[in-house]
Order: structure tokens, then sequence, then C-alpha cells
């Protein structure tokens, strides 16, 4: 990320770019892989049923290949950044495009189970590479007076990725007659599901010919006239351009390149400011937000919801989601981090508690009772409002500003880990345990939201108008 740290007369925190239209654009196409990110993480919840019954496997195996994908995304995350010091930010977003394209095309055509799993962990590669080039391209290309707004574009594409997929899997279905293995033009809807991602792929891979490399990077392998090039486009022509490179320059040879070893403590492994980080990856994995994407038809449809309503009912919880983003971004900076946190752990408790009593009633004809069926469609709407409005945003934000300079990307890469992992662990437990006892399993959810609340009162400090040389 490009320092913003002034040198006299770079001009560079106060510069507004004559065409800001232009770096608009500029984010919103690297932000393409935010919503591949999102369009893919959310895209397998309309194919469970027909995979389960396809390939007659069990809860087990199926939530292996659901969640097999989060491997890749782990690998993928883990590389992105030396790959994209190597070659640069837009041939790694290509490599990206690239991968989801066979992903989804392998995915939708595959032959045997073993296979689909193989093109589910190839998109999860992709998922993981665009979950860092996305973020840290656009930091290094916003002109500072509005780096953090265009730094929302990431987390925004990512909620409407999701609801996109939502609809067009709802629209997919009405087009089989209802039926997940219905087929169209030969095809299984399903299977039409997953292919179809080959679009915004493939569009992923062509916006990134029409937008610049970042100038940091070209500075990094000695073009320092085209990074001026770019640094005019973005930054503005009255900027000191020569200043502006000297800048990042100093900023890169003063750089730490942090490394493992500088997270360790004398005690409990990790310094106790890198565990904080952890917590607050896992938890706002344990609390269930996954299964709400992942497998949200499969749950109205095991309570007696017909296909097609349940992928209704899972559009509208992604609406729901796009809407509390908005309502985070908005009052992040205003409010603070940590009274959204607990805000949202509150809401959601409530929430998911609402649900597990929901979810305990007796079925009636295959259908959960009027009022206990009212209550788990609205306290699932209210969940993922509650969590899109606090730790949906809010821990991106703290594992941003919360760690010292010195070991903050090392740390990053152990927090964002540790979040794969705790997605992994829910995504992949679910089905086994909602065979088990579904309330139960909603109760446990529960349970992870209320700790969350005495977590970050003890742990947790408030970074809200706090200079990142302050942190740790």
């Amino acid at each position: 990320m490009t320092s913003t740290s002034q040198t006299p007369g770079s001009g560079a925190r106060a510069a507004h770019p004559e065409h800001l239209g232009h770096v608009i654009f500029i984010t919103a196409a690297a932000a393409m892989g935010g919503f591949l990110f999102g369009y893919d993480s959310a895209v397998i919840n309309g194919a469970v049923e027909a995979i389960r019954d396809r390939y007659d496997i069990g809860s087990g195996t199926l939530a292996q290949v659901i969640a097999i994908a989060l491997i890749g995304c782990a690998i993928g995350a883990a590389t992105a950044g030396r790959i994209a010091d190597r070659i640069g930010r837009i041939r790694c977003m290509r490599i990206a495009s690239v991968l989801f394209t066979i992903s989804a095309i392998g995915s939708a055509l595959p032959f045997a189970l073993w296979d689909l799993a193989f093109w589910r962990i190839i998109g999860g590669f992709a998922i993981g590479m665009a979950s860092v080039i996305g973020p840290a391209y656009i930091a290094e290309v916003s002109p500072a007076a509005y780096r953090g707004r265009l730094g929302s574009f990431q987390q925004a594409a990512i909620v409407i990725g999701i609801a996109i997929s939502q609809l067009v899997n709802f629209g997919i279905l009405q087009l089989a007659d209802g039926k997940q293995r219905g087929t169209i033009g030969g095809i299984e809807a399903w299977q039409w599901m997953l292919g179809v991602m080959v679009v915004p792929a493939l569009l992923y891979g062509l916006l990134s010919f029409a937008i610049p490399e970042s100038p940091r990077y070209l500075i990094s392998v000695g073009k320092n006239e085209r990074a001026k090039e770019i640094l005019a486009e973005v930054e503005g022509k009255e900027v000191d351009l020569d200043a502006r490179v000297a800048e990042i320059q100093t900023a890169m040879h003063r750089e730490h390149k942090s490394t493992f070893k500088d997270l360790l403590g004398s005690r409990f492994g990790f310094l106790p400011i890198v565990w904080v980080g952890i917590g607050l990856s896992v938890f706002q994995q344990l609390v269930g937000i996954n299964v709400a994407f992942y497998y949200s038809a499969t749950l109205w449809q095991s309570v007696g919801i017909d296909p097609t309503a349940s992928f209704f009912w899972s559009f509208t919880t992604s609406i729901v989601n796009i809407i509390g983003t908005v309502i985070a971004m908005v009052l992040v900076d205003r409010v603070g981090r940590k009274p959204l946190a607990l805000a949202g752990s509150t809401g959601m408790a409530i929430a998911l508690a609402c649900e597990a009593w929901a979810f305990s009633a007796e079925l009636v004809n295959g259908k959960l009772p009027t009022t206990q069926g009212v209550v788990a469609l609205v306290a699932a709407h209210v969940f993922v409002l509650f969590f899109a409005l606090s730790w949906g945003v809010v821990v991106w934000v703290f594992l941003g500003e919360m760690f010292p300079n010195k070991i903050r990307a090392a740390a990053l890469g152990v927090a964002a880990s540790a979040q794969w992992i705790a997605n992994w662990a829910i995504t992949a437990s679910f089905p086994s345990l909602a065979d088990w006892n579904l309330s139960g399993t909603y109760i446990i959810y529960t349970c992870f939201a209320v700790l969350s609340i005495p977590f970050v009162l003890k742990f947790v400090k408030e970074t809200k108008g706090k200079a990142l040389e302050e942190m740790g």
C-alpha cells in the first residue's frame, strides 16, 4: 500500500484528480474480483441438493465437496502477494480470471464427484487471489483523499456478487420448472448455475486490459516514467510527480518485511495483539454466517418450503446483506468499530436464539408450524442484517488497522488464514450437524455470538481516529 506520509510539495493527500470518474472506473474494474469472490462463494447454494441427489452422497461427503473450495482459497490468498510482486497486479488479475473461467466450465460439466471437487479447488484458488489483489491494487491506485470510499468498493462488490448469484440461481430454477435437476438445453439446472460464472469471469479478464498497472509495482521494477503517467491520471496533473515517485521509493525502502518470527511472544506463542486478530477472524465465522449463503436454499427446503420459494428467500437475505453493508460503510467512521461490533453481536445472538427456538418445533406435514416458520424467516434476515452492519465490515477494518507497522503484513496473513480455517470448519460441519439437530446447531452459533461480546469488551481496542503508527 502506498504510504500516505507526505514530503513537502508532493500534494498527494490533497490530490483531486481531474477525471475522478476514470479513477472510479479503475476501482470498479478491480473490484470485479470481489464480485467474483462473492458470486463463486455463494453460487454453490443453488446446487447443493442436486449434487447430493446426482451422486447419491451423504451429508459428510457433501460438506467436503462444498467446503473444499476453501482449501484453494487459503492457498490462493497465501501466494497471491508474492505472485503480484513478481509479475504485477494486472497479470495476477488475469491469472485469477482464467482460473475462475476454468473452474466455472469444469464445475458445470463434471465427469464425476472427484473432478467437481477439483474444479472447486481451482475456483477457490482464484477467490483467494482476488481477495488479496483487489484491495491491494485499489489502495495503490486510489488518491489519498478518496482511498477509504474507493476501498469500500471491494466489500460492496462481494455482497453484490452474492446477491446476483442468488438471483441467477432463482432465474435458472424458473426455467427448469423449479427443479434443480431439471434440464435446460440438455444440461441440468444446477450445472447452468455453476457455469454462468463464465460471463463475469471473462468480463473481469477483459477489464484488466482497460486499467493501468499499479504505480507502486512499476516503481519497484524501475518503470518510473510509466508510473508518473498513471499517478497523473489518478492523483491529478498538479501533483509534483517526481516528489511522489521519490516518496513511494523512500517508503518502500523503509518498510520492514514482517516474518512469522516477528509474531511470536514469550508465553502464549503469538503476541497478544495477534491472538486478538485471530479471535476476531474466528468469531466472524463461528456465528455461522456462511451457512446463510452456502446452505440457505437447503435449509428452507428442509423445513418444508418448496425449492422455488427457498431460492427467493435466499435472494432476499442477500439484499439484506447489501443493505447492512451500506449501513456499516456509513457508520464505521462515525460511531466507531467497537460499538458496531457489540451491537452486531447482540443482534446476532438474539436472532440466532430465535432461529434455534423455531427449528426446535416438530414438523407438521413436512413443514414448520406457521408461527415458527415466520419466526425462522424473520430471524434469518435479522441475523444477516446485524452481521453485515457489524462484523462483516468491522473485522476487516480492525485487521487493517490494529497491528503495529512492523508486523502488520505477517499478522494479517495469520489472521486471514485463521478465518479461512474457521470458515472451512463451519461449512464442512453444517450438513452433519443439521442432520443431528438443527435447533442444537443454531444454539452453538448463538453461544459463539454471545461469547464474542465479552471478547470485544475485554480484548479489542477502538481504532477509530488513530494513526496507523499509534497501533500496538
